[in-house]
């Protein structure tokens, strides 16, 4: 197995809402706002080369939107899905499996393009994966979550024939080396990958701990459909990967791409930063 760093691009989010109730003094010491309050977020999705299978794990924003929509996001940065499989030597055409940790449009927009006046799957060979409980809860969204599950950017896969369902079941194998967990807080069951990799055992960590600064247990985004889930689930996660030494992926720290824990007199906290490509 051979895995590969993906990135997509920066974005910007209001900072408020991704620390929810930590004061702004606090969070902007470590992640620091611009003069409309906004931080920056890399969207760094995950490539696992396993045996002749090419599974891709989100794919970040897309291109299809248009220009009102991007502008309240601020996109920037040099890389991009396409020039990111490139540079380690593969297409579009090579990914045989995309999947899908959740369906908010960061995460899910990069999944379907258009094509004159169609929207097709970008990844013409490749099956996508999704489970039924976060599907029926993304194509049926409550109020509150609506604006983050796009029509466009998810119905298009089922239309195709190309969806797959995985087992709503925490622990489920994937592939050999693959296997998937389930949290509930940030939406309905959000799959998190467990790879093991190198002798280590590597946590995608999603939106559960969107970044290195997000480590403390309060620190939980008002984009949190469930907060006080998401609470207990970061607490159940972070205690787990400290005991078991689990590499945490990070999919939107704008810096740190993994790390280690260690215990501290405040809690859990960071050991050692590094990039994927360093182990």
């Amino acid at each position: 197995m051979t895995l590969y760093t993906i990135d997509t691009g920066f974005f910007k989010l209001d900072g408020g809402a991704m620390f929810g109730v930590v004061p702004k003094t606090i969070w902007n010491k470590t992640n620091p706002a611009d003069e409309n309050n906004l931080c920056t977020w890399a969207m760094r999705c995950l490539l696992v080369e396993d045996n002749n299978r090419l599974i891709l794990i989100d794919t970040g924003i897309g291109n299809k939107q248009d220009p009102k929509f991007f502008s309240h996001y601020y996109l920037h940065g040099d890389a991009n899905l396409n020039s990111s499989l490139a540079k380690h030597g593969f297409s579009a055409d090579d990914i045989t499996d995309v999947f899908l940790t959740h369906l908010h449009f960061d995460h899910v927009g990069g999944a379907v393009e258009r094509e004159g006046e169609k929207l097709l799957p970008a990844f013409k060979n490749a099956t996508y994966w999704s489970n039924k409980q976060h599907w029926d809860w993304a194509v049926n969204p409550n109020d509150r979550e609506k604006a983050s599950f796009l029509k466009e950017n998810i119905l298009p896969i089922q239309e195709s024939g190309q969806l797959k369902f995985i087992d709503t079941k925490d622990g489920v194998q994937f592939t050999k080396d693959f296997n998937v967990r389930f949290v509930s807080g940030h939406t309905d069951s959000m799959m998190l990958p467990l790879i093991g990799y190198k002798g280590k055992k590597i946590l995608y960590m999603a939106d559960l701990l969107p970044s290195v600064g997000h480590l403390p247990l309060p620190y939980v985004m008002a984009y949190d459909m469930f907060p006080l889930k998401t609470l207990n689930e970061k607490k159940i996660f972070l205690n787990e990967a400290l005991e078991k030494e689990y590499i945490l992926y990070f999919e939107h720290d704008p810096v740190n791409e993994c790390c280690t824990l260690q215990q501290t007199e405040k809690g859990i906290r960071v050991k050692d930063t590094f990039k994927l490509n360093e182990l």
